[in-house]
């Protein structure tokens, strides 16, 4: 059962959208979506409430709910029509939502006492089988008002009687309509005197045409103010009524609408109609028939035209309206068209004309209309309202219901409106009066009419009037502020007055595209603060503009957006906030401080929208330290630095320490501004010492010690800061971009780790940050793109290491540069635009910073020489003009950008302030970085006795043919077998190579515009190899390639990482670094350190490298310590640094001639458009300048690790020399500790050629310090080599301007430097300096002046000749190092027997002639051992094709030495040099001093003791024989030979000669010549002299 009358439920559901009277909605399919709405609990409730029910009885209840359904109103009643409605309508006026209504018909049988016996659904029974009953279930809402409930429930019997009766006498209804109208038509007895009855009846029958729902009837005798009832004649629901009306007619109506008072509840809001017919039976007797009822939709939309009797009143009206002219016709036949159906009724003819012409009145004025109508009963007064379309809203309505009611008294309002395409809306309300009123208390009058009428007009006037009302003295257009009348959006003009918008219109106007406005203001709240954000043509989520307000350190109360467009069409956002300060931020004292705060705030918010300020908790410092944005950006940037320079605190940390410190905060900035503010300066308001005290006050009485550091750093910080921009107000200016530099001093930050720097200028903007570091004031280094953003700086140090090292040949010394892109446009999925777009972020950022570097960077005027500080930045350093930079990872076509920025600050340097630009030496096309690389790759294979220019070798490779380095690299001998490379994209392999044809195939892939290994043509590839992308799963491995690279037998196929690492450990010649990338470190290293994520996977150890030897072309190839694991593994490598200083070296050439020919170009001595053709018309001869420093240095390396072991402790001494004193760090450099110095000391190993390479770098820039520092290059003597830097056209073309060349001290200082050690070698400088205790500027005027005296280049360029000519490289390196003996012994004997300082031009001058003439004639004046040992090394070297001259020169080199003591003695003595070398030599050979400066020369030098005593020795002995020299001479007579002399001093000095003779005699026997026997030997000789033997002569 209960299943049965569910279903029967569910079959009539209809939801609570068709809760309208007349919609249904059934059928099987709402039965399946809505089963969960009837619970078998709720239908048996149902049932249960039906069980007992008497016939006409209507039960109803309320279902409290269950588990399964909600609250539900439930009844059972007879079946009649019209029950749902009344049903919903009931509901509504309660404001009960439901969520469905069910109506099932049951056909029942009930017993006598009225319980159910049977039930089923009334379509299933059959005819007669009981009585119909309707069961109504309605399920209520859970929000619904439980009392409400409980009162409609106790409602419905009495509105379902109701219901009932109307369709019981609906027809009985309709009769007696229809009864009366052919009463009124016939009117047969005359009870109608009236000359409309007959329109009155057509009207009737209209009514009852479905134009009138029929509720009730009844007949009422009237007289004498009172009115019976005809029981007899109730209808409808007046037969459920008692109450009478009152009299609705007076003797002259007909007809009557009078209004009931009680609502019906068969239509929402419907209060009955009540159609009054007068009829007159009798003379004295008076019914009126009342019809109650509603109209229909159908009435109501009637056309006026077809209403009976009301159709003749418009039709009269209208005739009215015709007879004058100017009254539009239509218009008012369809302005009476809008008039409500019932007010027709009530209105005469005349009274519908005014009503129309009222309307038509009002015309395009923006009023309203009001008509007030009273009824008979004074229960309603009726209020026609017409008012502009486009005014009528909700809130507009509700308001005037609120003055209706108000003003006429009512207790009560419903309403209908109609609007439609004509410009007026029209409303029809209708206010109930309180009961009880009296007809003449309601006040319908015209002048009340008219006053109500003043409020509703008021009452329609939107905002946008009140608006253009109070804008009356503003300077806004009229069309401007009818514009924005109807711009602003609703939710905007619901929040502010309209008085508000006419500030905001003002601003809004102001705005341009992308523009953005705050503004900030108090409210009555107490730490409340409203901010209106404008944004122009750009909108923002409230995602975007929350964090922004919160990093200034306010709390977001409540948000509002609104959006608009201005008159011109941009749009425009406005979002107002209410905002609260944290509560630590303390409130403004006074107004002008919260005018002041509030103008910062927004002025900061502002900078933070347009990208000047980055969002962090910096920006509180605006409230809380009382800064501008401009003030916190440069404590931002300085917290920026601290974090790339290793600061252990977190930048979060960092802010908390500001904000929680805002007083020294405070202090910090007002001491940056008296040490930079340029007009503090002028003024004298700067008091910078002072700052800097209340700055350490302030942070004396800190007690925490985080907060000391960090406050400390900010005030170093400060404090090194030499230089800024922060000032800088030049439009062109970075500054001016948002760029803030400084420049700092490194050496005094107490935070930064080492190295330190000389200067170093930090770069900053939320869009860029960078570094630039420079070991001196002449430095030069590239500017990389760095992707390291948390520690770029660190890259950079690192980078800049390696640089330092790599312009030791150069006259720069090390700089490099770094940047960061720190807002990189969003991907798109679009590779290619993706690129363009990141490179187009990159160049911008790259202007930036450039741009950065020069706003504090000085100026030369090429017309003066004079150097000019930037304007408006104060320097707190000395002149600082010289700034280059160069292309580096990211940048490799940046140059002419670089120089465009250059040019557009008018830097002196133009186009040379960054080499590489399209005007200068193209390095790809001159090959200049791979030459230089194979200028090393050759000096190592000599070593080995392989000539790579005329014998195959084998070499693996780095890179491909369309890169510079490896590309040229490739092409520098015919000889290369290439048996393996890759690059980043494939991995090439030829296992057995033709050199000749794979060199041709080669040059063509250099040629193309673009290639990879991929276009190498594969049929000239030998057997077993193949290209083969590095993106394959794996690659074949065939037994050619598996001996090329010797790889196991069973290796039949690798991954391309193993393959890599294959290649890298390949049995080859050469190992040819022409990539990017580090791919060989250290066992010792892990991948992590070193700092190379992308080639980790195909990284091997230097000791597992199997190349003879690595040519590093490319940078960062091999680590540091790689190099020396492979070096020591028996591997020949030098350092990146050296091999390819090449391009440096090419670049700082390119860089001082530009110099030098601007210059000329300024004198009017060269052209702008000969510069160009000047420049590269030298390009060869560049290129060759720059080779020969790297020849120079590959000899030095080859020589130097010739003698590596025997010279470890001098080297030790010198690594710790420059620790102690230059700074030098063992651990970067990778340098060897003192105890790994003594193991090799033990092993008998010296430093490797890496250890070389960077101890000669760090010599080199030792000595440039030293000599800059000194008057050295100032003096001709050493400024005479200068022209020899630059070729040959300049120095004959602008020999003048050499001279004075801008960099001329440095210049001649990088030639010196280099050509002392070179030839000299590494240790030379230091040697001096320590043996004879002067210092390094007294060894390079020592080594000057022997350079000359003894023509050492001359000699030098000789061996090199004849090692080109194919001498053995161990021949040439002999000569070397014999010709460095010289050198070294001259050198010490020209600090230690002349005047210091040493007086280098007059030296050379008094003994350069004598030697020059004296060498030639060694061979006359040698005899014995001395002319036997020169012969044979003579011979020696010759028998290996060194030529007779030289090899005779080299082999007497250490006795041409002595050719100083004999011209010294000559002038000592007044005697011809020729006789006193005689002499001398004779004097050698008959003591055998040779024998004992060769036996000195075998002693160990260990350390430093052991040095000293040889030197000792040896100086003894040089000593004791000038002296003699003198003592022999001066019994000689000048006409004997040398040994005549000796023999007659012998006789004068027999007993000391004798005695020393035996001792000597007795130690040659010996044999045994160690320190002690050769020190005895020494004083024996010395024992033989008369005199001191140091006579000198001016």
């Amino acid at each position: 059962m209960i299943r049965r009358l569910s279903v029967a439920f569910l079959s009539t559901y209809r939801g609570p959208q068709a809760d309208a009277p007349g919609v249904t909605s059934t059928g099987p399919l709402a039965v399946a979506a809505h089963d969960d709405l009837v619970s078998d609990d709720l239908v048996a409730a149902h049932y249960r409430l039906a069980s007992m029910r008497a016939p006409g009885e209507t039960k109803a209840a309320v279902y409290p709910g269950d588990a399964g359904s909600g609250a539900a109103l439930q009844i059972v009643t007879d079946q009649a029509p019209m029950l749902v409605d009344s049903v919903t309508v009931l509901l509504h006026r309660h404001g009960i939502a439901y969520t469905a209504i069910m109506n099932p018909v049951f056909r029942v049988r009930r017993g006598l006492d009225g319980e159910l016996l049977d039930v089923r659904p009334a379509a299933e029974a059959a005819p007669g089988d009981g009585a119909d009953e309707c069961w109504i279930l309605v399920p209520i809402t859970a929000a619904a008002d439980g009392e409400a409930l409980t009162e409609a429930t106790r409602l419905v019997p009495g509105i379902l009687a109701e219901a009932r009766q109307i369709g019981l006498d609906s027809g009985a209804m309709i009769a007696a309509l229809h009864g009366l109208a052919n009463d009124l038509a016939t009117d047969l007895e005359g009870h109608f005197p009236n000359a409309e009855r007959k329109e009155v009846a057509a009207l009737l029958r209209w009514l009852a045409d479905g134009h009138f729902v029929l509720l009730g009837y009844q007949q009422c005798v009237v007289g004498d103010g009172n009115a019976e009832v005809d029981p007899a004649s109730r209808l409808g629901v007046l037969r459920l009524r008692n109450d009478v009306l009152p009299p609705l007619t007076d003797s002259d109506d007909l007809l009557v609408l009078a209004q009931a008072t009680m609502p019906s509840y068969l239509r929402y809001g419907a209060y009955p109609y009540i159609v009054v017919v007068r009829e007159s039976p009798g003379a004295s007797r008076v019914i009126e028939h009342r019809f109650v009822g509603l109209f229909t939709v159908a009435a109501m939309n009637a056309n006026a035209l077809e209403i009976p009797l009301i159709s003749r009143r418009v039709e009269e009206a209208l005739a009215m309206a015709h007879r004058d002219p100017s009254h539009p016709g239509q218009l008012l036949r369809d302005i009476i068209q809008t008039i409500p159906r019932p007010e027709l009724f009530a209105l005469s003819s005349k009274q519908l004309l005014e009503m129309a012409l009222a309307v038509v009145d009002l015309g395009s004025r923006r009023r309203t209309l009001l008509f007030l109508r009273a009824d008979h009963l004074a229960h309603f007064v009726s209020c026609l309202v017409y008012l502009p379309r486009d005014r009528y809203t909700t809130a507009v309505r509700l308001e005037m219901q609120d003055i209706l009611v108000r003003e006429l008294g009512g207790a009560g309002i419903d309403y209908s409106a109609r609007v439609s395409e004509s410009p007026w809306a029209v409303v029809h309300f209708t206010v109930r009066l309180p009961e009880g009123t009296a007809a003449d208390s309601v006040d319908t009058s015209l002048e009340n009419e008219s006053r109500i009428q003043d409020l509703l007009t008021e009452a329609t006037r939107n905002w946008g009037d009140r608006m253009i009302s109070a804008a009356a003295a503003a300077s806004i257009s009229p069309a401007a502020l009818e514009h924005y009348a109807h711009a602003f959006p609703e939710d905007y003009k619901q929040a502010f007055a309209p008085q508000d918008a006419i500030a905001d219109i003002s601003l809004i106007e102001a705005l341009q595209d992308d523009s953005v406005k705050l503004v900030l203001a108090d409210t009555a709240e107490d730490r409340v603060w409203k901010l209106t954000w404008y944004l122009g043509g750009h909108s923002a989520s409230l995602s975007e503009l929350l964090p922004m307000l919160q990093s200034m350190g306010v709390v977001v109360l409540e948000e509002r957006p609104f959006t608009l467009r201005r008159t011109d069409g941009l749009p425009v956002w406005i979002y107002q906030f209410k905002i609260s300060p944290h509560p630590s931020i303390p409130h403004a004292p006074d107004a002008e401080a919260q005018r002041d705060t509030a103008q910062r705030f927004a002025d900061a918010v502002t900078a933070i929208w347009h990208g000047r300020v980055e969002i962090d908790r910096f920006n509180e410092l605006v409230m809380r330290a009382g800064l501008t944005w401009q003030q916190v950006v440069v404590l931002r940037a300085y917290a920026k630095y601290l974090r790339q320079a290793g600061f252990p605190y977190s930048q979060s940390h960092i802010e908390s320490v500001l904000n929680e410190n805002p007083h020294t905060t405070r202090s910090l900035i007002d001491l940056f501004e008296a040490l930079f503010d340029p007009s503090q300066e002028t003024d004298g308001r700067r008091d910078a010492q002072g700052a800097a005290a209340a700055v350490a006050a302030d942070i004396d009485a800190l007690v925490s010690l985080d907060t000391d550091r960090v406050l400390r750093a900010f005030a170093n910080l400060i404090e090194a800061t030499l230089r800024t921009n922060y000032f800088v107000a030049r439009p062109d200016s970075a500054r001016a971009r948002n760029v803030l530099a400084f420049k700092l001093n490194p050496l005094v930050i107490k935070e930064l780790p080492l190295p330190r720097p000389k200067f170093e200028i930090f770069v900053y903007s939320p869009r860029v940050e960078g570094v630039h570091l420079r070991f001196g004031f002449v430095a030069r280094g590239g500017l990389r793109w760095s992707d390291r953003r948390e520690d770029f700086r660190t890259e950079i140090l690192g980078l800049v290491k390696a640089q330092a090292v790599k312009n030791a040949v150069i006259v720069p010394v090390g700089a490099k540069g770094g940047f960061v892109v720190k807002r990189p446009p969003t991907l798109t999925g679009d590779a290619a635009a993706d690129r363009e777009a990141t490179r187009a972020e990159g160049v911008e950022c790259y202007r930036l910073f450039i741009s950065g570097l020069l706003d504090v960077t000085d100026n030369v005027d090429k017309a003066t020489g004079a150097v000019v500080t930037p304007p408006e930045v104060v320097r707190r350093d000395g002149e600082d003009a010289y700034l280059v930079v160069a292309a580096d990872k990211g940048t490799a076509t940046f140059s002419d950008i670089a120089n465009e920025v250059a040019k557009s600050y008018g830097f002196w340097l133009g186009d040379a302030f960054a080499s590489g630009g399209s005007i200068g030496y193209d390095h790809k096309a001159m090959g200049i970085t791979a030459k230089g690389a194979w200028e090393s790759v050759k000096r190592h294979f000599r070593e080995m006795g392989v000539d790579t220019q005329t014998q195959d070798f084998t070499v693996v490779g780095i890179g491909d043919m369309s890169g510079d380095v490896f590309g040229n690299g490739m092409l520098l001998s015919k000889h290369i077998r290439l048996v393996a490379a890759f690059d980043h994209r494939d991995i090439f392999l030829d296992p057995n190579p033709d050199a000749g044809r794979s060199w041709d195939e080669r040059k063509r892939l250099f040629d193309l515009p673009r290639s990879s290994w991929a276009d190498y043509d594969k049929s000239l590839i030998s057997e077993g190899g193949g290209v083969y992308s590095r993106q394959q799963k794996s690659i074949p491995i065939s037994p050619q390639v598996r001996t090329a690279l010797g790889l196991d037998a069973d290796v039949e196929e690798l991954t391309p990482p193993a393959l890599i690492k294959a290649i890298l450990k390949a049995p080859v010649d050469l190992l040819w670094n022409g990539g990017i990338g580090t791919y060989i470190k250290a066992e010792t290293e892990a991948d992590a350190d070193v700092g190379d994520r992308a080639n980790d996977q195909i990284r091997v150890c230097g000791n597992q490298v199997r190349a003879k030897v690595i040519g590093e072309g490319g940078n960062l190839g091999v680590t540091a310590l790689g190099r020396i694991e492979f070096d020591l593994a028996g591997g020949r490598i030098n350092t990146d640094a050296l091999d390819n200083s090449a391009g440096v070296d090419c670049s700082d050439h390119e860089v001082n001639i530009k110099i030098l020919i601007d210059s000329a170009v300024t004198a009017g001595k060269v052209t702008p458009e000969e510069r160009t053709e000047l420049l590269l018309s030298m390009t060869d001869e560049v290129g060759e300048l720059v080779l020969a420093d790297n020849r120079d240095q590959n000899d030095l390396m080859g020589t130097s690790r010739a003698n590596a072991a025997s010279l470890l402790s001098v080297h030790a001494r010198m690594i710790k020399d420059l620790v102690d004193n230059r700074g030098l760090n063992r651990e970067l450099e990778a340098l060897p500790s003192e105890k790994e110095i003594r193991r090799r000391a033990d092993a008998g190993i010296g430093l490797t050629s890496p250890e070389l390479a960077t101890l000669m770098a760090h010599v080199k820039l030792a000595l440039k310090d030293d000599v800059l520092a000194s008057d050295l290059p100032d003096q001709e003597v050493f400024a005479s080599r200068l022209p020899y830097y630059f070729p040959t056209r300049l120095r004959e073309e602008l020999h003048g301007e050499i001279r004075s060349h801008q960099l001329r001290r440095e210049i001649i200082t990088t030639m010196l430097v280099n050509d002392l050690v070179d030839t000299a070698g590494i240790s030379y400088a230091y040697r001096i300096t320590e043996d004879v205790g002067v210092g390094p500027v007294d060894a390079v005027r020592s080594y000057v002046a022997i350079n000359a005296i003894f023509g050492i280049g001359d000699v030098w360029r000789r061996i090199r000749a004849a090692g080109d000519a194919g001498v053995p490289t161990s021949v040439t390196d002999r000569m070397t190092l014999d010709l460095r003996r010289l050198v070294d012994r001259a050198g010490r004997w020209l600090l230690n027997y002349r005047p210091q300082p040493l007086a280098v031009g007059a030296e050379i001058n008094r003994f350069g002639a004598k030697v020059a003439a004296l060498t030639p004639r060694m061979s006359e004046w040698l005899r014995g051992d001395d002319k036997a040992i020169v012969s044979k090394e003579a011979g020696d070297f010759a028998s290996h094709g060194v030529p007779e001259d030289l090899a005779y020169h080299i082999a007497t080199g250490l006795y041409q030495y002595s050719l100083l003591d004999v011209i010294d003695i000559a002038d000592i003595v007044d005697r011809e040099p020729d006789e006193v070398a005689d002499t001398y030599f004779a004097l050698m050979d008959h003591l055998g001093a040779d024998a004992l400066l060769t036996a000195v020369s075998r002693l160990s030098r260990d350390d430093r003791w052991h040095s000293l005593a040889r030197l000792a020795i040896r100086d003894d002995i040089y000593g004791s024989l000038r002296a003699l020299c003198f003592d022999v001479l001066a019994v000689g007579e000048p006409d004997e030979n040398g040994e005549e002399k000796i023999a007659e001093w012998e006789t004068t000095n027999s007993s000391r000669v004798t005695r020393a003779r035996r001792t000597l005699t007795e130690i040659y026997k010996d044999g045994e010549q160690d320190l002690a026997t050769l020190s005895v030997a020494a004083r024996q000789i010395r024992s033989m002299t008369r005199t001191s033997g140091t006579g000198t002569t001016g």
